[in-house]
């Protein structure tokens, strides 16, 4: 049985504060940097490798963060996890969004059945549908296929799928295997519904409803907007739309779907990509193979993750490397940074994951906690943020750890070459240039050129991304989120945070309002 410490009554703990702490910009110069950047990797799958060479850490700091993930026993609350114990203590749930993709101890029964074969089902079912539809067996009422999926979701029921999509698209089109455009709908603003339907061929699209419980207000009522813009069409939403939903929710067994699939209580929204919710919209558009190597990749990473071994779990090693920034070192705020275009969407999508899950200042147990959590993630992709927030990141007076990503090749495999070298080559040598200049700086006499250096960075390095390799990163980052939470002693599966100003929201609407709320309502009229 696993021992539920704060972070702060561990004994690891305290010797790791106590130990000195690297001279970044030393340790990454000459012959000490070429030796780091060589010895500090770590192997993931799918050709993956997490690179730490430019985090402030070294043999010394990195034998205590051992030992502190030992006292805070991360290995046996991740095979307590997957094994199906109560985790999420704020729901009274299991968590088992890794049994979405993989197996990787006991099996789990709840709801009367086993919860891998569950999943596995919703899979075939999916895959069997996505199928028809290409194959046109499934058609709109003309008789004609399906060209667009779009949807209908908010939160993790939006970010993830957008975000794995965007990152595929253009390896699928190279690879061909792209079935379907693939849309998404998710502000409640009426300008986000209106935009997207009005670029869709309405009679050739099929719609995605995501809603656990069926009762999502921005999402019922991006529905009503989609269903009213398919009648004016002349069309029958029911044989345009498919649910995504529990198999209690008032959508599940409704006859204003072509089909549902389903998910359960068990998998929150931001950990939802590798279930129906991600599967659906990912198996129309790429194919049902596609979407399975993306569960392998991630299946490939878990297994990973359980690995006893600190220095060989690069999920682990990460998540102890950030408690150390955050809680010894004293940074506020993470940046990610990926190298590829493909992944625009992914630092929005890891905001959510990070940011939801380990923005918390009580314990388990509902008990105040007196040291910091998660921090701020914010990011874009490279070489954009380079002229946007470089600026704070090289000489702002807050250092901020970096993490970035970064491929060899692009997905499409053709370039130009320009200047003597390729924009593939151009991308990878300015990622490779700004874990120098973060580390090292520069001197210079004009102050206002100057460097300081001394800021932290960490990479994973990868061949293409593809989908195995995504399914993989995906993994590594939902991981690192869940050993940082076991070790603030916090629990990350929950989302209470949100739910205050859906209420008041809901009060508003109603006109059950007093005092400096009820001023705000009136100035927008409502």
């Amino acid at each position: 049985m696993a021992d539920w410490k704060n972070l702060d009554r561990l004994s690891a703990f305290d010797a790791l504060k106590a130990v000195n702490r690297t001279d970044l910009v030393k340790d990454m110069s000459g012959e000490s940097g070429v030796n780091r950047v060589k010895k500090y990797n770590v192997k993931m799958a799918a050709g993956l490798t997490y690179n730490y060479a430019a985090k402030q850490v070294n043999d010394e700091i990195l034998e205590k963060l051992v030992a502190l993930a030992k006292e805070a026993q991360l290995s046996e609350k991740f095979k307590a996890l997957y094994n199906g114990e109560v985790i999420n203590t704020g729901e009274k749930r299991m968590v088992l969004h890794q049994l979405t993709r993989g197996q990787l101890g006991d099996n789990v029964t709840a709801d009367g059945g086993d919860k891998r074969e569950f999943y596995v089902a919703q899979q075939k079912k999916i895959a069997d549908f996505a199928n028809k539809v290409h194959n046109g067996e499934i058609t709109n009422a003309a008789g004609e296929k399906f060209t667009t999926v779009v949807q209908i979701g908010i939160g993790g029921s939006d970010l993830g799928p957008r975000a794995m999509y965007l990152a595929l698209e253009n390896w699928a089109k190279k690879n061909g295997t792209f079935k379907m455009d693939a849309k998404f709908i998710s502000n409640v603003d009426p300008d986000d519904a209106a935009a997207v339907l009005a670029g869709t061929d309405l009679a050739h699209a099929i719609f995605i409803l995501v809603s656990k419980s069926g009762t999502t207000l921005e999402t019922l009522t991006n529905e009503a907007f989609v269903k009213d813009a398919l009648k004016k069409a002349g069309l029958d939403a029911s044989k345009h739309m498919i649910a995504v939903t529990s198999e209690t929710s008032p959508l599940a067994s409704s006859s204003d779907y072509l089909a549902a699939f389903f998910m359960d209580d068990y998998i929150g929204g931001r950990y939802s990509s590798t279930s129906a919710v991600g599967g659906a919209i990912l198996s129309l558009a790429f194919g049902p193979k596609v979407f399975a190597d993306f569960l392998d990749g991630a299946a490939q990473e878990d297994k990973l993750s359980a690995n006893e071994d600190v220095l060989s779990n690069p999920e682990m090693l990460d998540a102890l490397i950030g408690v150390y920034e955050r809680n010894v070192l004293g940074y506020p705020a993470t940046a990610i940074l990926p190298y590829s275009q493909a992944l625009s969407r992914f630092p929005a999508h890891l905001q959510q994951l990070d940011m939801e899950s380990n923005g918390k200042s009580v314990n388990r147990f509902g008990e105040d906690i007196n040291y910091v959590t998660g921090p701020v993630i914010f990011g874009e992709p490279g070489t954009n943020g380079q002229h946007s927030f470089y600026q704070l990141l090289h000489q702002g007076t807050d250092i901020v750890p970096l993490q970035f990503v970064g491929f060899k090749a692009s997905q499409i495999g053709t370039d130009v070459e320009i200047k003597g070298s390729t924009s593939q080559a151009k991308l990878c040598a300015n990622v490779a240039a700004q874990i120098i200049a973060f580390a090292c700086g520069k001197k210079d006499e004009n102050p206002n050129k100057s460097f300081a250096g001394g800021r932290p960075s960490s990479i994973i390095i990868g061949e293409k991304l593809d989908p195995k390799a995504l399914g993989a990163l995906l993994a590594h980052f939902e991981n690192k989120v869940m050993f940082q939470g076991f070790l603030w002693n916090i629990n990350s599966f929950d989302q209470e945070g949100v739910q205050l100003g859906k209420k008041l929201a809901t009060a508003v609407l109603a006109h059950e309002t007093e005092g400096a709320l009820k001023e705000f309502s009136e100035i927008f009229n409502i």
